[in-house]
């Protein structure tokens, strides 16, 4: 049983496929699904493979006050926290949900464009806040509203998202105001190089009924058009013509980063005393070590899949 959970966000910089190979629908090749919502969602598996081979990477790992450069040491820290790469000796002291959608960019007549959400998202996410530990620092807001200083409205309380109008029952909203300020402070980069997305954020959200949420997060994804040419003929080969799904660019997920003592007799470097000290050692790792930005899902190649990261503090 994971004893220590941390949120995690995820912001896509660049359209994300997740794929969950064929289906009888009209796209060749769709995203990862939750099979009673149909929301997207990516799966733990492969969220946490993206990860462990993040950590594969870095050529130096601080821990503790202390360095280190060596593969061998490097190797240890990531087989105990996230498991051994081959065998089943033991379970890795690191554990992560499935990444759920909270934010979805959707095409606006002002503004270019606006991230949508819905009650029973928010609602969704409190929850798993409190399954943290943390209490939520906003309100749920209603359907319908929006939060102080929008800048979608077309004219009289209405916006337009693609080709539909929608009434703001309640613009102004507080609540919806303070479900910004804690997406801003807690999901989001506090660099310079976020200001304006911040900026953006506050002008850009709205809160949608759940039924129309979920019209625009089965039919507005991308979708994109794959060939493969005959280098003979220039023309595309048979059965070459495909199509892709992909989560648009500025989708905003979350994820819960979950720790528990290292299971192995080996703990070094994770020794540490006191009551909840060995997932608080793991968690520490995993935090201190985390990259701003990794690849996931499919399409490494054509540049798909970056995603930046942000763990949400207490």
């Amino acid at each position: 049983m994971y004893k220590l959970a941390k949120p995690l966000g995820l912001i896509c910089e660049t359209p994300l496929h997740v794929g969950c190979g064929n289906d009888l629908g009209v796209v060749d090749l769709p995203i990862q699904r939750e099979k009673h919502t149909g929301f997207p969602k990516v799966e733990a598996s492969g969220l946490k493979g993206a990860l462990r081979e993040a950590f594969e990477g870095l050529e130096e790992v601080s821990f503790k006050g202390a360095s280190f450069r060596d593969r061998v040491e490097r190797e240890r820290c990531i087989n105990l926290s996230f498991g051994p790469e081959k065998g089943d000796l033991y379970a890795g002291a690191l554990g992560f949900t499935d990444a759920r959608l909270l934010l979805f960019p959707i095409k606006s007549m002002k503004g270019i464009f606006a991230w949508i959400t819905c009650p029973f998202i928010l609602e969704r996410l409190k929850k798993d806040l409190e399954r943290c530990g943390l209490k939520p620092e906003f309100g749920l807001p209603p359907e319908n509203s929006t939060p102080k200083e929008s800048g979608l409205f077309v004219k009289d309380n209405k916006i337009v998202l693609e080709e539909f109008t929608f009434e703001i029952e309640h613009p102004d909203n507080e609540h919806c105001t303070e479900l910004i300020r804690w997406i801003s402070n807690n999901l989001v980069p506090q660099n310079d190089e976020y200001a304006y997305w911040r900026k953006k954020l506050a002008a850009s959200l709205v809160v949608l009924s759940d039924s129309d949420f979920t019209d625009f997060v089965k039919i507005s994804t991308e979708v994109t058009t794959r060939t493969k040419i005959n280098a003979k003929t220039g023309t595309v080969e048979n059965g070459a013509l495909f199509t892709e799904e992909y989560l648009p660019t500025e989708t905003l997920l979350y994820t819960l980063a979950l720790s528990t003592p290292v299971f192995s007799s080996e703990k070094s470097p994770f020794t540490a005393q006191g009551i909840g000290a060995g997932e608080k050692s793991v968690m520490e790792y995993f935090i201190t070590n985390l990259p701003g930005v990794i690849q996931l899902g499919g399409n490494a190649t054509l540049g798909k899949g970056l995603v930046r990261l942000k763990v949400v503090e207490a």
